[in-house]
């Protein structure tokens, strides 16, 4: 992909875990945020693919063509690669060389650091975008990488020029300051539900 990419200032993620213990259907959630102007989504599972789920992730890659939204896939290139998706990988996951030539390359590449060495090793990387965090405390992870704040991620800014990601514990409060440090989008998952997307909307637009 183009190394002049320009992300969207909000990054959804649908988090299954998360829409499951809140009782909400992964389809209609995303359904919802493509008509409130979202426009990057990414689709986390840290369970097994079943069947099933891989057909509501086709089905949801092709909503988001639909209306011009970047899906991605979380962890897994063989899935993304047969749905023509991007994919975000993390620091346990298949390296990005790998990912790439699994994906070829023109799709959309994620790598997740949380670190300044992991970032300064992820620019000499194939990929798209990076992301560090988390910036703030999260429950989505169960075992959270340690907390880097809002001045230790804008420092950060400095050490890559692809496009940064902020990731962890973000808020229509707090991501405001991550956009004026540079940060380039901020990945949301719980201020997100379970109907707050047109609010983020209105704030990006707002903000820009």
């Amino acid at each position: 992909m183009d190394q002049a990419l320009t992300l969207p200032r909000l990054y959804a993620i649908a988090d299954t875990a998360t829409l499951h213990s809140r009782g909400m259907g992964l389809i209609a959630t995303v359904e919802q945020w493509l008509e409130a102007g979202v426009r990057l989504i990414q689709l986390r599972h840290k369970g097994q693919y079943t069947r099933e789920l891989y057909q509501t992730a086709a089905a949801l890659c092709e909503k988001c063509q639909q209306r011009g939204a970047l899906f991605v896939i979380d962890d897994r290139a063989d899935i993304a690669a047969l749905l023509g998706a991007g994919l975000h990988v993390g620091q346990d996951d298949l390296s990005p060389a790998d990912a790439r030539r699994v994906i070829g390359p023109d799709a959309l590449l994620g790598l997740s650091t949380h670190n300044e060495d992991q970032l300064a090793a992820g620019d000499r990387e194939p990929v798209d975008y990076l992301a560090v965090g988390p910036v703030f405390q999260t429950a989505s992870k169960e075992n959270p990488d340690p907390v880097l704040g809002l001045e230790r991620v804008a420092r950060m800014r400095g050490l890559t020029s692809k496009p940064l990601v902020a990731i962890g514990g973000i808020t229509r409060a707090s991501a405001p300051a991550l956009w004026t440090a540079g940060i380039d989008s901020v990945a949301v998952i719980s201020d997100l539900l379970p109907a707050a997307a047109g609010n983020w909307v209105r704030l990006v637009t707002d903000v820009l």
